[in-house]
């Protein structure tokens, strides 16, 4: 159990699952603390193929979309893995959706059949009467350990043919500061490039087990956690719901082996007195969002775990960058270098810049998206003219190759001409030991054109006030960058990935 696998030779998900069910039937795939239930390679492999019985049996054709509306838990992850093996396109749909965008992506997603539970029936039948849209509703449980059954038009239909490596196999919808979402479609040579490259990139094997933190309705969850263990043979343990106070006890108590995490829950673990580590884990990686150099160094201190850090997007399939698995090579505060994919960094020329240079990091690569869901337009915007992903993200490559991102492009702060990166303004806010998290934004200002203001979420117990970060901040930025504004909140809003979205802190509602 110790060998490691070829990843590069698993083209779809449908062959991935088949493989792994023949060379570990009986060995468990996914474990559930709430329930005590595994679920193996040979029974995930079985209930793939019970689905595209049951698929066709009720009337679904191969590249129609299947939504699933469900929190985290092992009915979650067969239907979602066991749809997309079937040649359907799976819709996982964010649970923190507002009606309106719920309403949006059912009607936009062309879903034929919605997977629900009773705590979502009402906000899926309530869109789906707004939206005017007649498509069934099966209800199920998170934590279910047989099959729903489905509604039945024909008796004699065909089971689905096996999908195609350049087949449509998952659309996953954005949760953007701004307008509507934008549907990211990827094939399943996309999904099961990147679950290598992961599985590659950290050295796993059948001896590993990592705990699904994070809701397999964001491309982290899912392909890091749930797809990457299929392609490498391990395994994951998947609560239905995140809990800083049973992380560690969960950790212990199933023998995990490496942490896949965002910078929220690093803070939150930070910030808990009583959370101690076990032995027997050899890394935590963390994505989605840029992680502050001091949380960074602070969770390594306490906890003796080293971590990885790491980057993506749910148009490249999740991680895009990878800081390396030997500690020696490892720097704080860099996405690292390039994972499964070709990165440069553009001047607003569109032409390279040279290392050291600010500009937009675009990509390359076999995890790229196909692109988005009925919007031609859109797509073609995303990309260069000459085929790069465009990231939003600004950045700079140093001269051993590693990148490092100083903010997002619609988020950077102009202060009288000056480009102020928000993160600095951040990092810095971090390094008083009062403060927990911190966000930067720019706001109008009729003298500079924009002003900087700063919210922060304090630590537990630790007093401080207003004078006392300005004191600080004169200390570490000077009085150019120096927030004009200090507003305490309580937590900072993010989106399912962890990354904080700034331009939310503005909005008066």
């Amino acid at each position: 159990m110790n060998a490691r696998v070829e990843p590069q030779a698993f083209e779809s998900l449908a062959t991935v699952m088949a493989a792994r069910a023949a060379q570990w039937p009986d060995q468990p795939y996914l474990l559930s603390p709430d329930s005590g239930h595994a679920l193996t390679f040979g029974a995930l492999s079985d209930d793939a193929d019970a689905l595209c019985e049951r698929y066709a049996a009720a009337g679904l054709a191969s590249g129609q979309t299947v939504s699933v509306y469900l929190p985290n838990g092992e009915q979650t992850a067969r239907l979602l893995l066991g749809t997309m093996a079937c040649g359907l396109v799976v819709n996982p749909i964010n649970l923190l959706c507002q009606p309106a965008q719920l309403r949006y992506i059912l009607a936009h997603s062309d879903t034929r059949l919605i997977f629900t539970w009773p705590g979502g029936e009402a906000a899926i039948r309530e869109a789906l009467r707004e939206a005017k849209l007649d498509v069934p509703v099966v209800i199920t449980a998170p934590d279910a350990t047989n099959l729903p059954a489905l509604p039945v038009v024909r008796n004699d239909a065909p089971p689905l043919p096996l999908p195609e490596p350049d087949a449509p196999a998952l659309l996953m919808y954005t949760s953007g500061t701004t307008g509507t979402p934008k549907g990211v479609l990827l094939t399943h040579h996309n999904l099961a490039t990147n679950g290598a490259n992961v599985s590659r990139e950290h050295a796993l094997g059948p001896a590993d087990r990592v705990l699904a933190t994070l809701p397999l309705y964001h491309i982290n969850g899912l392909v890091v956690t749930a797809i990457a263990p299929l392609v490498h043979g391990g395994s994951v343990v998947m609560p239905t719901r995140f809990s800083a106070s049973s992380f560690w006890h969960d950790i212990t108590r199933h023998g995990c082996t490496w942490l896949n995490v965002v910078p929220t829950i690093i803070a939150y673990l930070l910030n808990d007195p009583d959370g101690k580590a076990p032995a027997g884990v050899r890394f935590c990686r963390s994505a989605s969002a840029a992680l502050p150099p001091e949380h960074h160094r602070e969770f390594e201190d306490r906890f003796g775990i080293g971590v990885i850090e790491t980057m993506g997007m749910t148009e490249t399939a999740a991680p895009a960058f990878s800081n390396p698995l030997d500690p020696q090579q490892r720097r704080i505060g860099s996405i690292g270098r390039p994972s499964g994919t070709h990165a440069r960094v553009l001047g607003r020329d569109g032409k390279p810049v040279d290392d050291g240079q600010i500009g937009e990091i675009v990509l390359q690569g076999e995890n790229v998206m196909a692109g988005y869901y009925k919007a031609p337009d859109v797509t073609r915007d995303a990309f260069t003219h000459d085929g790069w992903l465009r990231t939003g993200d600004l950045g700079y490559r140093d001269a051993d190759g590693y990148f490092y991102i100083t903010g997002r492009a619609k988020e950077l702060i102009i202060k009288g001409g000056e480009n102020i990166a928000p993160r600095e303004i951040d990092e810095a806010l971090l390094r008083h030991p009062a403060v927990l998290e911190a966000a930067a934004v720019g706001v109008p200002d009729p003298a500079y054109g924009q002003e900087i203001v700063a919210f922060v979420v304090m630590r537990d117990a630790t007093p401080c006030d207003d004078a006392a970060l300005r004191a600080h901040c004169l200390r570490e930025l000077g009085r150019y960058k120096t927030p004009k504004e200090f507003r305490f909140i309580s937590e900072l809003p993010r989106g399912p990935s962890g990354k904080v979205q700034r331009l939310k802190l503005l909005d008066p509602a």
